[in-house]
């Protein structure tokens, strides 16, 4: 027995040194390869079949490359040109780094018989065109990056022998066109960078070629205008970020029609309103940043197309004021930023529901620490404020107080209002001349100011500077109409509003006939109703 199992050991270590020195006989070539015909001025790292020549003030692709390498990483030189078959001995390649060199001139056929690479950065040198068959033979290309260049257009079917590339950079380039046939062939395309460039025109007939396209950054750009059905071929983006587009005011209607975005960044641009119309056709957005715009009002219902939003951003804009029921709809907000921006306050009937309310964002902001934010104090101890606990800059014995140092049981002056009150009588009659000015008083106290608005005889509402065109309201309440007609006689209401209450008063106005004769006034106290009569002219 003794003598049988010595037999099968010594059997099974000549098994295992065969397999062994076949192993060694396989890989010792590659080894010795790389060991041995490593470029003097390279460093060779055979573990990771690598050779990286970073930084040597190459001027020429150096001899002695080992054409087992994966990795060839020529960063940081001087190469200024690439002729056919540069590379052609290197058919195992995966990676090549071409970035911060010089190049000015790559001819068609450079990368033949480079069939696994999978990463080409070309990033940092000096391109101005890429000729049409310049990447033949990449068909397995995932990664390409020629942004920093000196790009000036990009021509027809310039990457038509890209198909599986998943990955493009083309910022930082002089591009002031892009062929409407540019992208074919990049049937894989998911991920697109386009910024710092001098296109003037949105390339939408280009962009639609990239029907699997799922990111796509427009960045530092100066097109003034995003035409209707701009991104109609492009049903798989989910994530479109337009920044530093200065020339930009306005989005039509239909700018994003046909997309199904999840999430959509609009910042430092020249938009000053909410762009609600724009945005009624993305029912399945979860993320939106309107930040770094000059955006002062938040409308009423502004989002409420919007029901699938969780996360909303609109930092360091210029809002000022943010009406009842501007987040209508968003029924699953657990984000809310409103950090850098001029806001005095956050009611809680701005919401649907605050209950799905998670991290908000309001420091950095004038608050007035009243009863409209007492909402956000009982409910701090579960609000993730973000790291950045908002501060009350008023009234004065609250001021520089963060919410942290709020007390538990607040004193009875803490976070509190009154409610509005009309100074003087309820009923003023007045008198004014046809197609002169007439200025109907509204005088109130409260705190905080309630907000103003009038209701005309025609039953119209006039907020703000809002109406026919000929009424707005002045700061302290009263309305202006500028030129008074027979037809504008009648009652007006005005409308005091704030967090607590809401007080009335009217206005009775009489327009009368030009007279050449001059008027005067002539004012008259009424009876024990308290009512006012004045002559205007």
């Amino acid at each position: 027995m003794s003598l049988m199992r010595n037999e099968i050991w010594m059997f099974k270590a000549g098994v295992c040194s065969h397999l062994l020195l076949a192993v060694l006989a396989f890989l010792l070539p590659a080894l010795a390869s790389m060991a041995l015909g490593c470029p003097s001025r390279c460093e060779c790292l055979a573990q990771h079949r690598a050779v990286v020549c970073h930084r040597r003030r190459l001027r020429a692709i150096p001899d002695g490359i080992p054409i087992e390498t994966q990795v060839l990483d020529l960063r940081k030189n001087q190469l200024s040109d690439l002729h056919p078959h540069t590379f052609a001995t290197f058919s195992q390649l995966e990676e090549l780094q071409l970035s911060e060199n010089i190049l000015g001139i790559i001819e068609p056929g450079s990368f033949h018989n480079l069939p696994a690479l999978r990463i080409l950065n070309l990033r940092n040198n000096r391109l101005k065109l890429l000729p049409v068959g310049v990447f033949t033979g990449l068909g397995n290309l995932t990664h390409l990056d020629i942004s920093d260049n000196r790009l000036v257009i990009l021509l027809d079917f310039t990457f038509k022998d890209l198909g599986n590339l998943r990955h493009l950079e083309l910022g930082d380039n002089d591009l002031v066109y892009i062929s409407n046939l540019a992208f074919v062939g990049l049937h894989s395309l998911e991920d697109l960078k386009l910024e710092r460039c001098n296109l003037t025109v949105f390339p939408s007939e280009a962009l639609n070629q990239l029907q699997k396209l799922t990111m796509l950054g427009l960045n530092y750009l100066n097109i003034s205008d995003l035409k209707p059905f701009g991104f109609r071929g492009l049903q798989q983006l989910r994530i479109l970020e337009i920044d530093n587009w200065p020339l930009l005011k306005l989005l039509h209607p239909l700018s994003f029609d046909h997309l199904n975005l999840t999430s959509l960044a609009i910042t430092n641009t020249n938009i000053t309103a909410v762009p609600g119309t724009t945005l009624q056709h993305l029912g399945h957005l979860r993320r939106l940043n309107l930040s770094f715009n000059a955006i002062e009002l938040i409308e009423t219902g502004a989002f409420e197309k919007l029901i699938w939003l969780q996360e909303l951003t609109i930092a360091g804009a210029a809002l000022k004021t943010i009406e009842p029921l501007a987040f209508r709809g968003l029924a699953h907000l657990r984000v809310l930023n409103l950090t850098r921006n001029l806001l005095r306050s956050l009611e809680e009937q701005a919401f649907q529901t605050t209950e799905t309310l998670e991290i908000l964002r309001i420091d950095s902001n004038p608050l007035t620490c009243d009863c409209r934010l007492l909402w956000v104090i009982n409910k701090r101890r579960w609000l993730d404020f973000g790291g950045k606990d908002p501060t009350c800059q008023a009234p004065i014995y609250l001021h520089g107080l963060t919410f942290a140092q709020i007390p538990d049981v607040l004193p009875r002056n803490y976070f509190t209002c009154r409610q509005p009150r009309m100074l003087g009588p309820r009923l003023v009659t007045l008198m004014a001349i046809e197609e002169q000015m007439a200025l109907l008083p509204c005088r109130v106290e409260g705190d905080p100011f309630p907000n103003i608005a009038w209701i005309s005889p025609w039953k119209q509402r006039i907020v703000g500077k809002q109406g026919s065109g000929k009424m707005i309201i002045l700061k302290n309440g009263t309305l202006q109409l500028h030129f008074a007609q027979l037809a504008d006689s009648g009652v007006y209401t005005c409308i005091a509003a704030n967090a607590v209450g809401n007080a009335t008063s009217f206005v009775r106005l009489n327009v009368k006939r030009f007279a050449p004769q001059p008027l005067y006034i002539n004012e008259t106290h009424g009876h024990a109703s308290g009512d006012v009569n004045y002559n205007i002219h």
